[in-house]
């Protein structure tokens, strides 16, 4: 099983980090595919450009064997600019290069609560399983017909069919804001504990979120 976990990475900060390696182990998963996002559809423009926040998520995870920087919807935006980085896209792709592999897409309760907003979103089963990451103790919301008939708690038995299931699982919420990070670093803030030293330096090497916004 391969797992996927997208974002805008404006910059990867632990909290992102916890999460994918938690899932890698919760799940058993080959590795987790992180995967930053060029063009967001439903926020704004992230700070730094596309190639930067790819680089900063391979700084992050370089000692972090299963972990990988998956470039595929930068690649695709390089080739249509103007096109927005949908999700259900990247899964088709997904499944092109791992037609035979379980797929896991690991998403916020945030963005689960949007999800019906989504490009195409009833598409993203056909291709992965959808993990919806929560705080311990969260309550799951009642789910409607068709969540409700995806939803399973049977986590050992995701690896028996390739997409198709919904799982609510706990991870440790490390409470760290990328948008927080960025603020405190255009006031001359330390970020030190925050993100990784090398995501760091590399932000003051290249002049990054010096100014608010």
């Amino acid at each position: 099983m391969i797992g996927i976990l997208g974002g805008t990475f404006d910059p990867i900060h632990y909290a992102h980090l916890r999460c994918a390696v938690e899932a890698k182990e919760l799940f058993g998963l080959e590795h987790v595919r992180l995967i930053p996002s060029a063009n967001p559809p439903h926020r704004e423009s992230p700070s730094a450009p596309p190639l930067l926040r790819a680089q900063m998520v391979e700084l992050a995870i370089k000692n972090h064997a299963g972990l990988v920087c998956d470039r595929r919807e930068i690649e695709r935006h390089q080739q249509r600019p103007t096109s927005k980085s949908f999700m259900v896209d990247t899964l088709a792709s997904l499944r092109r290069d791992f037609p035979s592999q379980p797929l896991l897409l690991f998403i916020g309760n945030d963005a689960f609560k949007q999800l019906t907003n989504w490009h195409c979103w009833r598409q993203l089963f056909d291709y992965a399983h959808i993990v919806v990451m929560t705080r311990p103790g969260f309550n799951r919301p009642v789910l409607d017909g068709f969540f409700q008939a995806r939803f399973t708690q049977d986590i050992g038995g995701l690896g028996q069919c390739l997409s198709g299931n919904l799982v609510f699982q706990a991870v440790t919420a490390l409470d760290i804001s990328a948008t927080a990070i960025r603020a405190g670093i255009a006031r001359q803030q330390d970020p030190s504990f925050l993100l990784p030293d090398a995501v760091i330096e590399y932000i003051h090497q290249h002049q990054l979120y010096q100014s608010p916004g």
